[in-house]
C-alpha cells in the first residue's frame, strides 16, 4: 500500500496541517487490523508523512508530540505480536485481531471498540493455555472529539497496566483501543 492516513478538516498544522481526535486514532486502529487480517496479501503498507502536514506528530515552535493517530502507530510497532492467529466468534462492533509474540511466548488480543458502551470480550484459547495474568494498553477517551496539542498535556496517550483473564474474559472500554499480551504457557 503506497500511503494510507486520513485527511479533512481545518489546517491548523500550515498548509494540509490536520489535527487529529481519539475517533481518528481508532480508524487508524481499524486501519492496522484489517493489514494484519490481510498479511498474505500486504506485505509492505506506508503511512502518510511522520510530522506535521497530515502526520502522526504534530509540533510547534517549541514542542512537538504524538497526535492520536500516531498513538496506535506506536503502540502496535512496539508491542503487537508478529504471526497472526485465526479468531472466530460474533464481534458485533468491536474489532479485534490477536497474534503471538514473534518467539512464540505470548499472545497478544487488540480489541478497537468505536461504541460508547464498555463490553466484555470471551476470550478461549485452543492449543494451548494462557497465564491468567498479563499486561495492558489502552487508548482511550470520554471524547470522540479529544486530541493532543504540542506544548500542552496529552488528553489522548498509552496508558499502561497489568491485565486479569479471570473469567476468561477481557475488558473492551468505550471508545478504545485495548491491547493485551498474555504468556502461553
Amino acid at each position: 500500500m503506497d500511503e494510507w492516513n486520513y485527511w479533512y478538516g481545518d489546517y491548523i498544522y500550515g498548509e494540509l496541517g490536520v489535527r487529529y481526535h481519539l475517533k481518528d486514532a481508532l480508524g487508524v486502529a481499524r486501519g492496522l487490523h484489517e493489514y494484519f487480517r490481510n498479511s498474505d496479501i500486504y506485505f509492505m503498507a506506508n503511512y502518510a508523512q511522520t510530522v506535521n502536514v497530515i502526520g502522526c506528530i504534530k509540533t510547534s515552535r517549541t514542542d512537538a508530540c504524538f497526535a492520536t493517530t500516531g498513538l496506535p502507530l506506536k503502540l502496535y510497532r512496539r508491542e503487537f505480536g508478529a504471526v497472526p492467529v485465526a479468531l472466530s466468534g460474533e464481534t458485533g462492533d468491536l474489532d479485534i485481531i490477536a497474534a503471538k509474540t514473534k518467539n512464540g511466548d505470548a499472545l497478544t488480543i487488540a480489541v478497537v471498540n468505536p461504541t460508547t458502551q464498555s463490553r466484555q470480550v470471551a476470550v478461549t484459547v485452543s492449543g494451548g493455555v494462557l497465564n491468567r495474568k498479563g499486561a495492558k494498553w489502552l487508548i482511550s477517551g470520554d471524547d470522540p472529539q479529544a486530541y493532543n496539542e504540542p506544548g500542552k498535556t496529552p488528553n489522548v496517550a498509552i496508558i499502561e497496566s497489568t491485565a486479569d483473564l479471570a473469567g476468561s474474559q477481557i475488558a473492551a472500554p468505550a471508545l478504545s483501543i485495548a491491547l493485551y499480551r498474555f504468556e502461553i504457557k
